[in-house]
């Protein structure tokens, strides 16, 4: 499905209107009680978000996968936390490989509305399987994807429990795909006390290095989103 204007600006609103609402709420008890500055903060950080938003998703190549280079894949798995938004672009980039979607969403850990909203609005990638991030099905990938999924998994011993099984998906010359917005300025300056969603790339090394995988390469596809090539430790390319 091609990607329309403003698609990825408009989602985030719509999938956290609730925010939106508490910025209305906060701009109208400050001009009761004349906090014109706070008005003026209040504004400036709504504005900037969004306009970093529109860049990351609308603008930039992101959803073009343009930055995306792996020559010799049969089996792609794409992983998703309840939202999928990359599946059919990977069909598309990598028409000759077999693709396999997870999503470990679940409702009891993953208590987000915004996640609950965008899965009411757009549906799974068919063919989707539901897993969880201690019990994933047996696999020989040549490459495993996830964008912008993996800091869903909120506890720091999980995820590196979940990354290590990824590891153990792979063939020996797979690699892993990891794509997410970092605790860093960047994201500060853009996303204020949103950023602490996310985490830092020292807690993502240490995740990394506890499952027994290494960064091959880093790719900074905006200046607010890096993604990081894994690959087991000891092999080389």
């Amino acid at each position: 499905m091609e990607r329309v204007a403003f698609q990825g600006v408009t989602n985030i609103i719509r999938f956290n209107w609730h925010f939106y609402i508490i910025a209305i709420g906060g701009i109208i008890g400050c001009v009761i009680f004349h906090q014109y500055l706070l008005i003026l903060l209040i504004i400036l950080s709504t504005v900037i978000s969004l306009a970093v938003s529109w860049y990351v998703y609308d603008y930039s190549d992101l959803y073009t996968l343009d930055w995306i280079d792996f020559p010799d894949v049969d089996h792609i798995v794409n992983i998703n936390a309840g939202f999928d938004e990359t599946s059919v672009l990977l069909s598309a980039k990598f028409p000759a490989a077999a693709l396999t979607v997870f999503d470990f969403y679940d409702p009891v850990k993953h208590t987000e509305i915004s996640i609950e909203r965008a899965r009411k609005a757009y549906g799974p990638y068919p063919g989707t399987m539901n897993i969880s991030t201690d019990n994933i099905p047996l696999l020989n990938a040549d490459l495993i994807c996830m964008m912008m999924a993996a800091h869903e998994i909120r506890n720091s011993e999980e995820r590196i429990k979940f990354f290590s099984l990824l590891k153990a998906r792979l063939n020996d010359q797979g690699q892993i795909l990891v794509l997410e917005h970092l605790r860093d300025l960047p994201n500060f300056m853009a996303y204020n006390i949103g950023f602490f969603h996310f985490f830092s790339k020292k807690e993502w090394i240490r995740t990394f290095t506890g499952a027994g995988l290494t960064i091959y390469r880093e790719i900074k596809v905006t200046p607010f989103l890096s993604a990081f090539i894994l690959q087991k430790n000891g092999i080389t390319s």
